[in-house]
């Protein structure tokens, strides 16, 4: 059968729905070559993955640009709070105690003639030092053994299903109150330990789902197929399509550590003085909240406003990351 040969003027583009429709040569070249013009590639024709995707969404979201200035202001202070605050948190003045705003005291002073702006920048170091490495430990340890749990499966699943169960029935503030009232260190490790302890298994159930949707992928039997390691397509191939959930619960779940730490140190189990933390003033501002209601406004707002930042970025990382929600 000869060649047809090949008519500029008729190009055939298929429509996608059983038909065809007639270009032209320069539309032809121009729908086959333009940037971004096949679904699912980039500005050079490349495959966009789902980081990307996800990276170019926040970059436009206001939500995730509007809490991210929050957490970068926060992480500031937290490791510089003496670029914004003057003097030691620990410095009171009882002639001074429940005064109203003043001088190098915008925020007033405590029942303890304590400067409440001093103490609630200098508390953001706690908090957020509290958050993150609970966060760190808990997404790093609930992802192992979810992780191992949802490949392996067997017995090993089975163990770690019913272990999880145990921890889920632990009320976390009572777990907080009964476990840390033992504890006479007055250092953030005992209060992350604990919250590591019951944190990692929502975790450990997200990464044991992601691992068992992901090791079901045609990469991966074509990778075990190929003779690849079992720690090799857990780390090259599941891994990294199974983390993203992990990231999404790890980022909500740090503003509710910044909040189960203040209500610890509220309750007298968690930090303790001289430490600062925004749950120690809250505590000791309250019996004074009629006389010097500042005291407990300030501590109160900035936690406030940090727990509902993170949970905010947390949102805003889920929409981003949730191939659905496009």
């Amino acid at each position: 059968m000869p060649e047809q040969p090949y008519e500029p003027e008729g190009a055939i583009a298929g429509t996608g729905m059983g038909g065809a429709m007639d270009l032209g040569a320069s539309e032809a070249v121009t729908l086959e070559g333009a940037p971004g013009g096949r679904e699912g590639t980039g500005a050079q024709g490349k495959p966009r993955s789902l980081w990307s995707d996800a990276w170019r969404d926040l970059r436009r979201n206001p939500v995730f640009i509007l809490s991210g200035l929050v957490i970068l202001f926060l992480v500031f202070i937290s490791l510089w709070p003496s670029a914004i605050a003057s003097g030691s948190p620990l410095q009171c003045d009882l002639a001074k105690a429940q005064d109203g705003p003043g001088p190098g005291a915008p925020f007033g002073y405590d029942g303890q003639g304590c400067n409440v702006y001093t103490r609630t920048v200098y508390g953001a170091r706690t908090s957020v030092t509290v958050g993150v490495l609970a966060t760190l430990g808990v997404a790093v340890l609930g992802s192992v053994l979810g992780g191992l749990a949802g490949y392996f499966t067997g017995i090993w699943d089975s163990l770690l299903s019913r272990v999880t169960d145990v921890f889920f029935a632990i009320p976390v503030v009572l777990g907080g109150l009964v476990l840390l009232s033992v504890v006479t260190s007055n250092t953030v490790w005992p209060v992350i330990g604990f919250m590591v302890l019951l944190g990692w298994p929502q975790i450990s159930r997200i990464a044991r789902g992601s691992v068992i949707t992901a090791k079901q992928n045609d990469y991966v039997q074509a990778a075990r197929a190929l003779g690849a390691s079992d720690s090799r397509i857990l780390l090259r191939h599941i891994a990294p399509n199974a983390v993203a959930p992990v990231i999404v619960v790890a980022t909500i779940a740090l503003g509710t550590y910044i909040a189960l730490e203040a209500t610890l140190s509220y309750l007298g189990v968690g930090l303790k003085p001289p430490s600062v933390s925004w749950g120690i003033d809250i505590s000791a501002a309250s019996p004074y909240i009629r006389n010097a209601p500042h005291a407990l406004l300030w501590p109160s707002g900035a936690l406030a406003v940090t727990v509902l930042a993170f949970i905010m970025l947390g949102d805003a990382v889920r929409d981003a990351l949730d191939p659905k929600l496009r």
